[in-house]
């Protein structure tokens, strides 16, 4: 294992030709230099230099280290310039790992304040649903994940996994415009008892049927999809309603789907999810930083 400044030492003996004018021209004394090269020469286990009048010359394992050295050099001073940009927050990738409605609202308002703020942050996006998207923080595959939770349910956590939470979402009961109760400012899940569903991910259809149960009847779930286009067009067609989350209530596309809040309410706690020792890193704190300010500007937050 050679010391790097054993090398940037030889390459400048190697160019001066003298130990002295290395000496001179790094700003050490003689037996400084000397001494660098013994160490050097003692983790090569060969010498490096034979002495010809005044001037050094190479030794064949000299000629060769030599040939090496200025790539070396330019490579350890590429990586101190790539490591220092992302210390200072000049640039670093995150990888985000959130759920459909997130990366469809919170994680682009995020990026765009953290683009103006940090432009030379990158971020890469996966799209899972908790608990998968915990485990693949877990794997290593991503190094912030936006998981939700239910009331009454909750993630049991590694120790080396922290919960930063960022908002509450309340749920909404989407429904064709002219169903009778489109005309209410909130429903009630007992309103609809006799209807047919369409149910989303595990973990929402889990919290559905439960809160169904808990008011003494069981839901007609006639469709299952994770995708909320599909949910608005089945509901659109008048094939059922959903139990929604708010935050798809933005980006309704057709105009024949009605979003009503739920009484009383219910709300899932969002939270973003990182492993201890990267709430360190300069650019995953961006990040999260950033998920903060635009959920903190959201009301119920």
């Amino acid at each position: 294992m050679f010391d790097s400044r054993h090398i940037r030492t030889f390459h400048v003996v190697v160019n001066a030709g003298t130990y002295s004018k290395a000496a001179s021209l790094l700003g050490y004394t003689q037996p400084a230099v000397t001494q660098q090269m013994k160490a050097l020469e003692r983790s090569v286990g060969s010498p490096l230099f034979v002495r010809v009048g005044r001037r050094m010359r190479l030794t064949e394992a000299g000629e060769t280290l030599a040939r090496h050295a200025e790539a070396i050099l330019e490579s350890l001073d590429l990586a101190e310039e790539r490591v220092t940009a992302i210390t200072r927050l000049r640039s670093g990738t995150v990888r985000v790992c959130g759920f459909p409605s997130a990366n469809a609202t919170l994680v682009p308002e995020a990026l765009a304040h953290l683009s103006a703020e940090h432009p030379g942050i990158r971020v890469s996006l996966l799209d899972d649903e908790p608990p998968d998207s915990l485990g693949r923080l877990g794997r290593g595959e991503c190094d912030v994940t936006l998981a939700f939770t239910y009331p009454g349910a909750s993630d049991e956590l590694p120790e080396d996994v922290v919960a930063v939470p960022l908002m509450e979402d309340q749920l909404t009961v989407l429904m064709p415009v002219a169903h009778p109760r489109a005309r209410r400012r909130s429903v009630c899940l007992t309103d609809f008892s006799g209807e047919r569903w369409i149910a989303g991910c595990a973990r929402c259809r889990t919290h559905f049927l439960h809160a169904c149960a808990e008011l003494g009847f069981a839901p007609d779930i006639a469709y299952t999809t994770d995708d909320g286009l599909v949910v608005q067009s089945l509901v659109a067609q008048g094939l059922g309603l959903a139990l929604v989350p708010s935050l798809v209530l933005p980006f309704l596309r057709l105009d024949r789907v009605a979003g009503r809040a739920l009484r009383p309410a219910v709300h899932r706690r969002i939270s973003a999810y990182v492993l201890r020792g990267h709430l360190r890193v300069p650019a995953t704190a961006r990040v999260l930083e950033a998920l903060r300010t635009v959920t903190e500007r959201r009301i119920g937050c």
